[in-house]
């Protein structure tokens, strides 16, 4: 059985990201929209991991955390779109485990989510990556391809690694769009495509190919 993580999320369209997301690593998923639903779910189910947005409709993120502390050492992740340094100290003293500020890549949260988990148990999360002859290293962020090393920016280090954990998987641009700039980005689906385009550069000549799949969006697949 999967581990079991409770998405807490009044934005319906990121909370099925998430979920989308994490499923698709083997996790059972399950939301919860509103401050009272996530309480009662959070205390009468098991669970690995709570991603608990600070904003909710009825009781709030800080009072919910709070409640799930008096009976309940789960770690608990705060959603949240304020970064002010009061909000911070307030949820780390109801209990929260860790910030994730949005917008954020869902990569990246993953990877924190699997951090925390290798702590718990006491064991190391996987140091690398490699699909064919490209290999990343996720602790120090380094990309080889062919054996040789390639300098990334950020942007494009995370569209790489999720392709690279997504093989074979088609997204439209309007799914990576939102996964890895928000869905408040003012842009277009144009910077997606200059995004891949840079990155094709990175991976040619290796076994790892993003593909156009036509009228749709990007598929990464990986040559024998």
């Amino acid at each position: 059985m999967g581990m079991r993580i409770l998405i807490v999320e009044d934005d319906r369209l990121l909370a099925e990201a998430v979920n989308d997301y994490f499923s698709a690593k083997g996790w059972q998923a399950e939301e919860a929209h509103d401050g009272n639903s996530a309480l009662e779910m959070a205390v009468s189910g098991s669970w690995q991991m709570i991603l608990l947005d600070v904003m909710l409709p009825g009781m709030d993120g800080f009072s919910v955390c709070r409640r799930i502390r008096e009976t309940s050492d789960v770690p608990v992740f705060f959603i949240t779109a304020r970064v002010l340094e009061e909000d911070e100290l307030n949820g780390y003293a109801v209990g929260a485990d860790d910030y994730v500020t949005k917008p954020f890549s869902l990569p990246v949260l993953y990877a924190k989510v699997m951090a925390m988990m290798g702590r718990i148990r006491g064991e190391r999360p996987e140091d690398r990556i490699r699909r064919g002859n490209v290999e990343v290293d996720l602790q120090t962020r380094k990309v080889f391809v062919c054996g040789k090393e390639q300098s990334l920016p950020p942007k494009e280090f995370e569209i790489l690694l999720f392709f690279l954990e997504n093989l074979n998987r088609t997204f439209t641009r309007e799914q990576l769009l939102i996964r890895f700039w928000g869905y408040d980005f003012d842009g277009n689906e144009r910077v997606v495509d200059n995004h891949i385009k840079k990155l094709r550069k990175i991976l040619a000549g290796s076994s790892c190919v993003i593909r156009t799949v036509r009228k749709t969006g990007y598929r990464m697949e990986v040559s024998s």
